[in-house]
């Protein structure tokens, strides 16, 4: 697999390192470590954070179904100025806000069906790792001690700016960089902001918080080792966050930090961009309620993760249509039965549609590529439906492919319960007895509660019914 790295600014293979030191000095060369930027709990999670942690979702579910071992981190930012100021505002304190937004992350994420990662460590566990960390920097003499804090010392790290390969000048302008008369230079950042108003933790320099960047870079090194393969998140994440934790990380353990640097490109709204100001920010819990969780996936994939999306009406119908393609064609081939027919054909077109798909997917993850080679399998399948021919043994011929697939891409087609399932059946054998007695408007009303109850029939010849759990969003109840 190739992926584009955000370092190189080329497209460069994936693979294993042979060592990551660290806690993971034992990788055994089929190890991915991916650590990706995760949310500051201090609000609900939108559909900016639902793309960029649905790409990563994906990327690892195809690492996952190509036989790599995933070791997958995503933390939380549970101490920062936003959080305490939500806390002020509510007169709450900053433990409250943030639980209750990570428990508001985990219930939109399930819906999401995103796979929780191995492991989400929360900054505030971690102060100790992080103390331990300007410690060293401090030694090494690329930290210093201010009236303020303790800051990194940019001009200590010469590699400063290759993340980002942002000219020196505009560097020193300084995106997000607190002015401090007491710094050395205004391009230096706070690893360690002194404060005496809670939340605070006991330091060797003096009480206080720690700076955003240092979270990063301690919780990584922690889990990962010194060096591991895949940092990600979104691209407003390049500068300064991601430069600055490749300074204070390679500065503390002279190796490099992260192979390859990935990021997903912003998500607006109508071409704005998403902002509180313009009262244009979709939360993923609205925007599942009026889409439901495959049609989000499918527009989330719809263009090159790195690219702008924009999230407009049309293309998420035309993501809701291309889903009602891939669930009549699931249902379909789980009500498939009998032997025979085209099987052979059947399974040479999932073996030319996996290696479409796959190659897709190998080719910098274009999941627009690889899902219009999914869809291009989803519709001939249907062709073979909607014709009645398809059989039984032609649908086991692919469904392996065809799950494979779903899986990888997050997608899932309604699951009733076993009490659901029998009840759903038994009304679509009464309307078929009805149909056979020509009791049409009898059928046709039974029809009306199936469809009451999110359910679709599909009609075939010899009075065959095929039966789908439709996803219906809220909006549409």
């Amino acid at each position: 697999m190739k992926l584009y790295n955000t370092l190189s600014r080329s497209v460069e293979e994936l693979k294993p390192c042979s060592s990551g030191g660290g806690s993971s000095s034992n990788n055994d060369n089929n190890t991915i470590r991916m650590y990706v930027c995760g949310v500051t709990v201090y609000d609900s999670s939108h559909i900016g954070h639902a793309r960029t942690v649905i790409v990563f979702d994906v990327l690892r579910r195809y690492l996952l179904s190509r036989g790599y071992r995933v070791k997958f981190v995503q933390n939380f930012t549970d101490v920062d100025d936003k959080i305490i100021n939500r806390a002020k505002k509510e007169g709450k304190s900053a433990q409250e806000i943030s639980s209750t937004y990570i428990d508001a992350y985990f219930r939109d994420f399930k819906r999401l069906n995103v796979l929780e990662a191995d492991m989400h460590p929360k900054a505030t566990d971690h102060i100790a790792d992080m103390i331990g960390l300007i410690g060293g920097l401090i030694e090494k003499k690329h930290a210093y001690l201010t009236l303020n804090g303790v800051y990194f010392r940019v001009k200590s790290f010469p590699g400063y700016g290759k993340l980002s390969k942002k000219p020196v000048e505009e560097l020193e302008a300084g995106a997000r960089v607190e002015v401090d008369s007491s710094k050395e230079d205004p391009m230096d950042f706070a690893l360690w902001k002194f404060s005496s108003e809670p939340p605070v933790w006991d330091s060797p320099w003096g009480k206080g918080r720690p700076g955003w960047h240092i979270e990063c870079s301690a919780m990584a090194l922690k889990y990962l080792g010194e060096t591991f393969e895949i940092h990600g998140g979104g691209h407003d994440l390049v500068f300064p966050h991601h430069e600055n934790e490749i300074a204070q990380s390679e500065s503390y353990t002279g190796r490099q930090f992260a192979k390859i640097w990935m990021h997903s490109g912003m998500v607006t709204i109508n071409s704005q961009k998403m902002s509180k100001s313009l009262g244009n920010i979709v939360t993923i819990e609205q925007a599942l309620n009026e889409w439901g969780m495959n049609t989000l996936r499918l527009y989330c994939l719809s263009v090159h993760y790195a690219k702008p999306l924009d999230y407009t009406d049309e293309l998420l119908k035309e993501s809701a249509q291309r889903w009602r393609q891939i669930e009549t064609c699931s249902f379909e081939l789980l009500a498939a039965a009998g032997p025979g027919g085209e099987a052979d054909a059947v399974a040479r077109l999932a073996a030319d549609a996996s290696r479409a798909f796959d190659a897709a997917m190998d080719d910098d993850m274009n999941t627009s590529l690889a899902l219009t080679e999914f869809l291009k399998f989803v519709t001939r399948l249907n062709q073979y439906a909607a014709a009645d021919r398809l059989t039984g043994e032609m649908a086991l011929a692919a469904l392996p492919a065809f799950g494979r697939m779903m899986n990888v891409l997050g997608l899932a087609a309604a699951e009733p319960d076993e009490q659901e399932r029998k009840e759903i059946e038994e009304m679509v054998a009464l309307r078929n007895r009805l149909r056979a007695e020509k009791k049409f408007k009898e059928a046709d009303e039974v029809r009306g509660r199936l469809l009451a109850r999110s359910v679709e029939l599909m009609d075939h010849k010899g009075g065959r019914t095929v039966w789908k759990k439709v996803e219906r969003p809220e909006r549409q109840q």
